[in-house]
């Protein structure tokens, strides 16, 4: 999994992208915060004892628990349970959660946010997290207090992603429709999720991760300045 990752960081990014063309101009660019914005995979690996193919299980664990575990349970709760349940004792999503404040956005993050901003469009956060671990994180990626127009979580919403609660919500907030809105998934569940409620998907897959039957985004690109260069 090690390896798997390391050459998605070294793959070229795609020569050729689509452009997004939508029926409504653009008015808001919606994220997804644990994946597409922040690496939560390498503080996973190193609460798995530094040992990535186990934090690869244990997430995709509790990708599996919040999918269907239908109304929401607390986030801490089914990071635990996803734990136990691939054999990592309590010491794993112990570190995770007292070092959650670790958490670093990908490299190019910061800097694409504030183009975009400059450019007009609202920015909104959706996630599969409790409040307060969503706002500690949020504040990883925020370049000032008003980066952000609009943060939900599945806390809040009471049901997790890919709910259509969770995405009709964001848009809600922001006060745009579903054509007005670009999201930007950081897993496949999403790619199917937010397209179900009538958005327009933007996949930043940058560690490579398998499509479900159904995920048909705009774009898939292993960079999030890459993944929106056509909004920019």
């Amino acid at each position: 999994m090690a390896e798997a990752r390391q050459a998605a960081r070294q793959q070229d990014h795609y020569s050729t992208l689509p452009s997004i063309r939508t029926t409504m101009p653009i008015r808001a660019i919606i994220f997804d915060l644990l994946t597409a914005l922040l690496d939560s995979w390498t503080l996973w690996d190193k609460a798995a004892n530094n040992d990535s193919a186990q934090g690869y299980k244990w997430r995709r664990r509790y990708l599996e628990l919040t999918f269907g575990c239908g109304a929401y349970r607390s986030y801490e709760d089914l990071v635990r349970a996803a734990a136990s349940d691939v054999g990592l004792s309590e010491t794993a999503p112990n570190f995770l959660l007292e070092k959650w404040d670790d958490l670093q956005p990908w490299p190019e993050v910061k800097e694409t946010l504030d183009r975009l901003k400059a450019k007009g469009y609202a920015l909104g956060v959706v996630s599969n997290c409790s409040v307060e671990l969503g706002r500690r994180a949020l504040q990883r990626c925020e370049t000032s207090p008003k980066t952000f127009d609009a943060f939900i979580t599945a806390e809040e919403v009471g049901f997790y992603k890919p709910h259509p609660d969770t995405y009709r919500s964001i848009l809600s907030a922001l006060n745009v429709r579903p054509g007005e809105a670009i999201f930007v998934a950081g897993s496949s569940g999403d790619v199917v999720g937010a397209a179900a409620v009538g958005m327009q998907v933007v996949w930043h897959n940058r560690i490579g991760l398998p499509a479900l039957p159904g995920s048909a985004p705009l774009v898939e690109a292993r960079s999030l300045d890459v993944a929106l260069k056509a909004l920019e």
